[in-house]
């Protein structure tokens, strides 16, 4: 009873909040209410062979497997929510969503289970503005379902690109070509890996940086995880 009291005077004083609809949680566990969450288009892609994400992949990356949870669609709940870890700061929010995440590949019979996690890097100075880089953070989130190690290190951005949000397919390209590098000698050999990060649109952020990993290290087996797929 004292512990209950304790809980109930924490939550009266400590809010849990939805970062979605503002609601009170009453599962601290949570960062999003029911009714939100059933407002995620899930895309049931880590059951699926063939799907949208590695079809956008073929003849660019080589990879095993790869999966988004969500659909991305402009002006939704899903991008409001991305926008509340990636620009304002809301790391449990983005730990959260890698939880889902690694809760749906542990569900799943076509993700054989990596060896390790690599986060899609983010320029330092990029890194360095925004506090921490967002995909390091679901890969943390994914990391304590699964059991597995995260290499926040291993890869790097080698320059500063700007954002890719409003350029064509081709312009997309060109700004993350030869963007890549890993750190001296990769601790990745002979590994199964995967990369992770928040969005993938046309892939060429995903192309470019798993190519600059295979080139080092061809003996890796990769698969992909990103949070959202935003269809083009």
């Amino acid at each position: 009873m004292i512990k209950n009291a304790f809980h109930s005077i924490a939550h009266l004083l400590f809010p849990q909040l939805c970062c979605g609809c503002g609601s009170d949680l009453i599962n601290g566990n949570h960062r999003i209410c029911l009714k939100c969450f059933q407002q995620l288009p899930a895309t049931g892609f880590a059951s699926m062979a063939d799907n949208p994400v590695e079809k956008s992949l073929w003849g660019r990356l080589l990879c095993n497997s790869a999966m988004s949870q969500f659909y991305f669609n402009k002006d939704s709940l899903l991008q409001h929510l991305i926008h509340q870890f990636k620009y304002k700061g809301d790391k449990e929010l983005a730990y959260y969503f890698g939880t889902l995440m690694g809760e749906t590949l542990q569900a799943s019979s076509r993700f054989q289970q990596p060896d390790l996690l690599i986060p899609m890097p983010l320029f330092a100075d990029k890194e360095h503005k925004r506090g921490y880089n967002q995909a390091a953070v679901l890969c943390e989130g994914i990391a304590v379902v699964l059991q597995l190690p995260v290499l926040t290190q291993a890869v790097t951005r080698t320059r500063y690109t700007t954002t890719q949000t409003y350029k064509t397919r081709m312009e997309r390209w060109k700004n993350v070509e030869g963007v890549f590098a890993c750190s001296g000698k990769p601790e990745f050999q002979k590994k199964k890996i995967l990369l992770v990060d928040d969005v993938l649109t046309t892939g060429a952020t995903m192309e470019a940086c798993g190519n600059a990993i295979l080139e080092d290290a061809p003996d890796v087996q990769l698969s992909i995880a990103t949070l959202a797929y935003a269809a083009t």
